[in-house]
């Protein structure tokens, strides 16, 4: 973890300020959804914190991205809207920026890489905004994007690194801290910046002391980097796609150097747990990103027991293929899916005898692989791979135990 240098005086000077971020909240008004800041009593026990979640994920589109959009689009002059904005995103500032232009009458260009999924295409074309695919990466769509905002005389609208758009997201702090005005700590998740740039701001110019700590994803972690003097990969495919930036802004890291308490990392494992955890307990869907600030808590216990914590549900934009093989893979984790691996000799009864193990254990069978070929056992032995459902860890082990007392080698299938 990055412990950050600490104020003990308010900081003057940045760039954004409480002032700008309420007025970004009189300039948006009712035209974003005010979400609900909910105190959930489950993760309070599963954390050792008193634990409150803003449900940015029931915005319109999904994400809180849509505040800052709004607040910039608000504050161009007739000129800048009659000819239009452009932006480089292939996820949430993109419909965002594409919902709000298309209220407001104001033409939208979003670059996006040719690799972006066909339905993220879709889903921001259907706001009504002009999609053009160019580069392999996003930095490519990104340097696209500018040239075209210079030659069509486009307002170019950044996805972070900017104060009005920071101030905009700011907003998520302010609507929290009125809600539960018992929060003494904000975890918030870390891409560019802006959400934390926003947040921080607010809770830094609060009356009482709040704290303020970030989470990026371990795969991503380019502003605990940067605030560490670091130099650090940031690659990989992470379920955080939200907040996998390769490089922060440079007003955002500004501001968190001087307003951030703490960087934390979180692992793809807590991410794909969270995920899990927040639609089983709280029915809510998010996004990799959206549940990083539960994965904080769940891998850093000790960093927020006995404290009153508010967290961003920052969006719920997640593949439903994608979601469904996070469940799955959190089901195996925890023991309640399985798959097992046993030798068997190849003769008739063999797989019956089998199955009357798990029969006798109340194990659900699923599936069922047999291997004779591929397989380093002889030619008259074979492997059988079994896809199971049992009720929880200890139920497995029961299962496991029974079929050895009845002489099978097992060996479950475990997951990265």
């Amino acid at each position: 973890m990055a412990t950050l240098p600490k104020n003990e005086a308010p900081v003057t000077g940045l760039p954004v300020s409480l002032a700008d971020v309420r007025a970004a909240r009189a300039r948006i008004g009712d035209a974003v959804i005010r979400t609900p800041t909910m105190h959930s009593r489950t993760l309070s026990q599963l954390t050792g914190a008193e634990v409150w979640l803003k449900f940015e994920n029931q915005q319109f589109t999904a994400a809180y991205k849509e505040r800052g959009a709004l607040n910039k689009l608000l504050q161009l002059d007739q000129a800048a809207r009659d000819k239009g904005v452009i932006a480089a995103s292939a996820g949430n500032h993109a419909q965002g920026l594409a919902y709000h232009g298309a209220r407001l009458g104001i033409p939208v260009t979003i670059v996006m890489p040719m690799l972006t999924p066909q339905v993220k295409v879709q889903q921001t074309e259907g706001h009504g905004a002009t999609i053009i695919l160019s580069g392999e990466r996003f930095d490519d769509a990104y340097e696209h994007a500018l040239e075209i905002a210079v030659e069509r005389g486009l307002t170019f609208v950044h996805p972070f690194d900017d104060p009005v758009i920071i101030a905009g997201q700011g907003t998520v702090a302010l609507e929290m801290l009125e809600d539960a005005p018992s929060i003494d700590t904000l975890v918030i998740p870390i891409g560019g910046g802006g959400l934390i740039s926003g947040c921080a701001t607010v809770a830094k110019a609060q009356d009482r002391p709040i704290e303020v700590i970030g989470v990026q994803a371990e795969l991503y972690p380019s502003m605990y980097a940067r605030m560490k003097g670091l130099t650090l990969p940031c690659a990989g495919d992470t379920l955080a796609e939200g907040i996998a930036v390769k490089e922060p802004g440079a007003i955002t890291s500004v501001i968190v150097r001087e307003l951030v308490d703490e960087i934390l990392l979180v692992s793809e494992r807590d991410l794909e747990r969270s995920v899990s955890l927040l639609l089983q307990i709280e029915k809510t869907v998010v996004e990799g990103a959206g549940a990083a600030g539960l994965a904080a808590l769940l891998s850093h216990p000790e960093r927020v027991a006995g404290k009153t914590v508010g967290i961003v549900l920052c969006g719920g934009n997640i593949d439903t293929r994608l979601l469904a093989n996070v469940l799955l893979r959190d089901l195996a984790r925890s023991g309640r899916l399985a798959r097992l691996r046993i030798k068997l000799q190849d003769r008739p009864g063999a797989l019956y005898h089998v199955a009357r193990v798990f029969d006798e254990q109340q194990v659900n069978i699923i599936e069922v692989y047999h291997q004779r070929v591929f397989s380093t056992l002889p030619a008259k032995g074979l492997i059988t791979d079994i896809e199971c459902e049992t009720r929880d860890r200890l139920h497995l082990e029961r299962l496991m135990q029974a079929l050895a007392d009845n002489g099978y080698e097992v060996t479950p299938v475990e997951l990265a």
